[in-house]
């Protein structure tokens, strides 16, 4: 049994989640390295069967009679003093409708019913936390919150992040516009009490975001409902959530002698992430110092922030070359096209929101910020010859060449001078078409780099789907349009190859083949699935739904 690694981690000052059971501590380092379960996952979503005191005394008495426990004394210690517990009711979500209107307007009879199918899963996916929970929520490491809501899925059985923007999309197409509040509702809650929307809703999750799309999710629901009393009542953690990301995200680069602000990934944490501890251990074993170890956990968690996790985007070595072993990761290093992308959008959105209520004065401090950033893109990450943006490597001050879907996102956001934008279009397509994405049978690929981690290749996601699709659609430009509809229609064949295959929808597929579910990673393909319907009902409508 390794405790010796105990001591390494003995020197940690950066854990915001102080659960001795569910975030840290030597409990938590037995059960995980002693590897019960076959997911690391399992054991931190248990609920505990006596308060955290209790269980620690528990603790404490058990090492001291065990001295030195193997795996079945240690087995018998959590079934003792943990349980798997059903923590949500299934629920149907009562503005739930079997056929919504959009479905009216789909003209191809089997993408109408292949979209009918995926509007079914809805139900089977959504969630209401149990009373018991919430009245004992101090035995369990999931975030309470007060209204139901859509999971993506699998293994994650919580709400998660940017996950809820494609997932609320879908809702809305879906008419689901009570549900939706419900959701927005909860993140407002999340927000006032934590002062930032976490990765997920779990304590272990309280050290890490994601990617900033939530004033995003409140443009859709205002775009669908017009409801101005939720914006008046909650822009205040709006604006919370986006100071948060100013204040601990912002990082300085400097490029040809001028310095810039922009934002990086960065978890307020050093150890192994509670819910892939693991494989975290897995990762570090090569690496020689108490330091390097954390170091390497800060960057993982740094990654999962990211919401690619994991990629060889953020596996650099000394040169700046691409590395596909997790022991090089450097995501802190590396400054991020599409983070900085989603702030300048989410900055001129909430600019928009304080226009609506007549507070100009904080309509202007956003609008500044949003300008700012865009001007920054263009200075900082766009290359001109590729038409594309790159990441911008601080270890060596230079961009980050090389194909990742990333790339595009300032297309989606549309974060660039307007006058460019048949320009931008026209670029982005020869980049593509340069780069072979566009020759692809299953969709647009994460990367181009095979390191058998589940964000490269040979893997297609449906969020990076969408931001390049509607990303090159909104340039405008024809031949941006027309790719946008190819590569959409390609998406979606392949999702219905693989739904007729295997009647279910995955949460990311192989580029490679058409209807052939993803791999790699930490583990196995989940179905379900939250954000590949949410992305699938949208562009099925906007390419299938809508005179061309």
């Amino acid at each position: 049994m390794p405790f010796l690694l105990l001591l390494t981690l003995s020197f940690v000052t950066s854990e915001p989640c102080t659960s001795l059971i569910y975030c840290q501590g030597p409990l938590l380092h037995m059960v995980q390295t002693a590897r019960i379960f076959p997911d690391s996952k399992i054991f931190v979503d248990m609920k505990m069967q006596h308060d955290e005191k209790t269980t620690l005394e528990n603790f404490h008495r058990f090492i001291k009679t065990t001295n030195k426990p193997n795996r079945k004394e240690i087995k018998r210690f959590v079934n003792e003093n943990f349980k798997h517990f059903q923590e949500f009711d299934d629920w149907t979500p009562p503005d739930f409708r079997p056929n919504p209107d959009f479905l009216n307007r789909i003209r191809d009879p089997e993408i109408r019913d292949f979209a009918h199918e995926v509007v079914q899963i809805w139900p089977k996916l959504s969630r209401k936390i149990k009373r018991e929970v919430l009245e004992s929520a101090e035995l369990f490491s999931l975030l309470p919150v007060p209204n139901g809501f859509v999971v993506p899925g699998g293994r994650f059985r919580e709400f998660y992040y940017w996950d809820s923007y494609w997932i609320l999309k879908g809702l809305l197409l879906c008419q689901m516009h009570q549900t939706v509040r419900g959701i927005l509702d909860n993140f407002a809650f999340i927000i006032q009490k934590y002062g930032f929307l976490p990765n997920g809703a779990r304590v272990y999750y309280l050290n890490r975001s994601q990617p900033p799309l939530l004033s995003l999710m409140v443009g859709e629901y205002l775009r669908a409902t017009n409801d101005t009393e939720w914006l008046r009542k909650n822009i205040v953690w709006l604006d919370r959530e986006l100071q948060f990301f100013l204040e601990n995200k912002l990082t300085t680069l400097v490029k040809n002698g001028v310095k810039y602000q922009l934002a990086h990934y960065v978890a307020k944490s050093d150890t192994p992430r509670p819910e892939s501890y693991f494989e975290d251990i897995k990762s570090a074993k090569f690496l020689h110092s108490p330091e390097a170890r954390a170091e390497l956990w800060t960057d993982l968690k740094s990654a999962a922030e990211s919401g690619w996790d994991f990629s060889s985007r953020w596996m650099v070595d000394h040169d700046g070359g691409t590395k596909t072993n997790l022991s090089h990761i450097q995501t802190r290093r590396i400054v991020p096209v599409d983070l900085n992308a989603f702030l300048c959008q989410a900055f001129g959105t909430l600019s928009g929101f304080y226009t609506t209520l007549g507070d100009h004065k904080r309509a202007l401090f956003w609008l500044q910020k949003s300008h700012l950033w865009r001007q920054n893109l263009e200075l900082v990450f766009y290359d001109h010859e590729d038409g594309v943006w790159y990441d911008w490597d601080r270890g060596l001050n230079q961009p980050r060449k090389g194909y990742y879907a990333s790339n595009l996102t300032p297309l989606w956001t549309q974060c660039y001078d307007p006058n460019l934008s048949d320009h931008l279009g026209q670029k982005a397509v020869q980049y593509l078409s340069k780069t072979g994405i566009l020759d692809f049978d299953g969709g647009i690929p994460a990367s181009l780099v095979n390191s058998g981690e589940q964000w490269d290749f040979p893997n297609a996601w449906p969020p990076l789907q969408s931001i390049v699709i509607l990303g090159l659609d909104h340039t405008g430009h024809p031949q941006a349009q027309k790719t946008a509809q190819d590569l959409a229609e390609k998406w979606i064949r392949s999702n219905l190859d693989s739904f007729k295959a295997t009647g279910q929808i995955s949460e990311k597929y192989d580029v490679q083949f058409s209807g052939h579910s993803g791999r790699g990673g930490e583990y196995s393909v989940q179905h379900g699935f939250g954000w590949t319907n949410g992305v699938l009902l949208e562009l099925i409508d906007r390419y299938y739904g809508r005179e061309k």
